[in-house]
């Protein structure tokens, strides 16, 4: 990962399981991409990335764009929110208190 923007922790138990585990979600501080460097072309003037990573759970997820540093921070949180719900389908998703997540 580049720079640490944001990160959450979070506790997961499988479904049909009690045995909670701490998870964390992380979030880069979002860089700069020349046109070239990605897997597709991001024209001259380039675009910004943030790479969303997942330790202590088998997950992964790609980077995310924006035409911008903001629209890819505020582009990555959404899909942080959108990944914990898919998550829901095999996993119980818990507050470190405790508390359900969702």
């Amino acid at each position: 990962m580049t720079r640490l923007f944001a990160e959450r922790k979070l506790l997961y138990s499988q479904k049909n399981n009690d045995v909670r585990k701490e998870f964390i979600i992380r979030l880069s501080a979002p860089y700069f991409v020349r046109n070239g460097t990605s897997g597709f072309a991001v024209g001259d003037e380039g675009c910004f990335a943030c790479q969303i990573e997942i330790l202590g759970l088998n997950e992964t997820y790609p980077e995310v764009y924006g035409a911008d540093s903001l629209q890819a921070v505020v582009l990555a949180s959404g899909a942080i929110e959108a990944f914990l719900k898919r998550l829901q389908k095999n996993y119980n998703l818990y507050h470190l208190t405790g508390e359900s997540y969702f």
